[in-house]
């Protein structure tokens, strides 16, 4: 009885500690109820098998934002990105799962770990599906610990490939298209790597080279220490991804069918592809960081259609004009994150010629062709800077640059765009105290760049809230604008008193002595 009562001690202080793991993930709640609907009610097992079927990942459709090709070794690897999962982290000792394997097996993959481990166990998944999946990656693992050392490289194709099954995690759910997926143009995040990874990165001609032609290795200590800097969001696909099928085989056994996001769109893969925030970008711009925002960036590019404006730009200077006052008289009132993204176009002399090269440029980012993120630098707190004429003509002796500008001192911005969204100029990171060191476009050097702004947009990061609050405010000014501009007659009783004498009494006599009121 004595050994009875001391195993079951350690398997009640085992279920605990997972328990309470599970429960520092805030998914505990969800777990629970899974297990209680997958479990089978006589054994209190979960089906090893069917709990594999309910991860599977399977599409009738793949399109693509960008150019490239979707490889055909991509299909593979979704069809095996599910079942690998579960292989690799959900061990049962005899046919099914029990609660503390089925506990133990979401902790090992979506618990709270640091930031290189959760890359790692990111890799694991992706090394063993490419696997399973007849692919040769070149990745090794020292050791079945979350935290062991990696050795080895990852192509380009390769990272493409990981790339895309991560925003494919990530994009589960999202949408009632179960039968479609949508695929980012990533190329920038590519080059990024390769830049930052590779020892021809620093030759490498952005401007025109296929990142895809040549099949470079990216060694995986320089590709973590990258992606831990630029994209640390990126293992949140995995929890989503989890999360999501957990919840989708609630909605199964309750004959609700799929359960949609609150961050997703039916509409999703059709984009605003005129917009400069397309679906790839945003991605981007959304695994910098740890936050809510990081969601709505992600849902910006995603409920509009055609030509029709996303309800989350609020401004365009395509649809509403150039110029501050027109950009304002569409921002005013937001009081909620916004992301601003200028596209401009300068003349870049390379090699003994000169050519014009396109690039889009943020207050946090650099997009086109490579991206990076700035984050601030904690010295200085010059954000952002915005000045219009002041009304009424009124005389300064030191007026104030009339522009919008981030970073740097005034008058000596590290971004400065003039009143009328014509000319953009960008300096060097050394004047420029705010914001993290680095080149905003290639091949930027240290001279002053001015370049001619192609457009500009304004997008709303504070969700239904922040924009019912704008609309109120816009309600409140539009009503005052129209009381100022009605003239109350019955004030003017008297002839003597009314403006229309006092003008003809002017004209007149313009000469005429007055009494000057003071």
């Amino acid at each position: 009885m004595g050994a009875s009562s001391s195993t079951d001690n350690k398997e009640l202080s085992e279920k605990r500690e997972i328990e309470s793991l599970a429960a520092s993930t805030g998914a505990l709640p969800l777990l629970q109820r899974s297990f209680s609907k997958l479990a089978d009610s006589q054994t209190n097992t979960v089906s090893f098998q069917s709990f594999k079927q309910s991860f599977c990942v399977s599409y009738n459709t793949t399109t693509s934002e960008g150019s490239q090709e979707v490889p055909d070794s991509f299909p593979r690897l979704l069809e095996h990105l599910g079942p690998s999962l579960v292989d690799l982290f959900f061990v049962p000792e005899k046919e099914g799962l029990s609660w503390v394997e089925f506990a133990r097996g979401y902790v090992k993959c979506c618990g709270r770990m640091s930031a290189s481990m959760s890359f790692n166990t990111l890799l694991r998944l992706f090394h063993a599906t490419a696997k399973n999946a007849g692919l040769s990656p070149k990745l090794e693992f020292e050791s079945d610990e979350s935290d062991c050392k990696i050795n080895g490289s990852i192509s380009t194709l390769e990272l493409l490939m990981f790339l895309w099954v991560c925003w494919t995690m990530s994009w589960d759910g999202r949408t009632d298209n179960s039968d479609e997926l949508f695929l980012p143009d990533i190329s920038h995040l590519i080059l990024s790597a390769i830049v930052s990874c590779t020892e021809s990165g620093n030759s490498l001609d952005v401007w025109d080279s296929d990142v895809f032609e040549s099949e470079l290795e990216l060694p995986v200590g320089k590709f973590l220490t990258w992606a831990l800097s630029t994209i640390p969001n990126l293992t949140e696909c995995l929890n989503h991804f989890c999360n999501s099928r957990l919840q989708h085989s609630l909605n199964v056994e309750d004959g609700s069918g799929p359960s949609k996001s609150a961050g997703g769109d039916d509409s999703a893969s059709k984009t605003c592809e005129n917009t400069l925030l397309t679906c790839g970008r945003a991605w981007a711009i959304s695994l910098t960081c740890k936050n809510t925002i990081s969601e709505k960036i992600l849902s910006s590019c995603f409920p509009c259609t055609g030509d029709e404006p996303n309800e989350n730009l609020l401004y365009r200077s395509y649809y509403h004009g150039k110029g501050m006052n027109r950009l304002w008289s569409n921002v005013q009132g937001y009081h909620a994150p916004i992301l601003m993204i200028v596209s401009a176009s300068c003349g870049v002399d390379h090699e003994g010629s000169s050519s014009e090269r396109k690039w889009v440029i943020g207050a946090i980012l650099q997009q086109g062709p490579v991206f990076h993120a700035f984050s601030s630098s904690g010295k200085e707190k010059n954000f952002a800077y915005s000045h219009l004429h002041p009304s009424g003509g009124v005389y300064d002796a030191n007026p104030k640059p009339v522009g919008i500008g981030f970073g740097g001192t005034q008058g000596n911005e590290r971004i400065f765009i003039d009143e009328d969204f014509a000319k953009i100029t960008i300096r060097h990171h050394a004047c420029d105290k705010t914001y993290q060191p680095g080149s905003l476009f290639p091949n930027q050097g240290y001279l002053t760049v001015e370049a001619s702004v192609l457009e500009v947009e304004v997008w709303a990061l504070g969700g239904k809230a922040a924009k019912e609050v704008q609309e109120t405010y816009k309600k409140r000014e539009e009503l005052f604008t129209g009381q100022r501009r009605k003239i109350d007659l019955k004030t003017f009783t008297n002839w003597e008193d009314s403006p229309e004498k006092m003008m003809m009494d002017m004209m007149g006599n313009p000469n005429a002595p007055r009494k000057e009121e003071r």
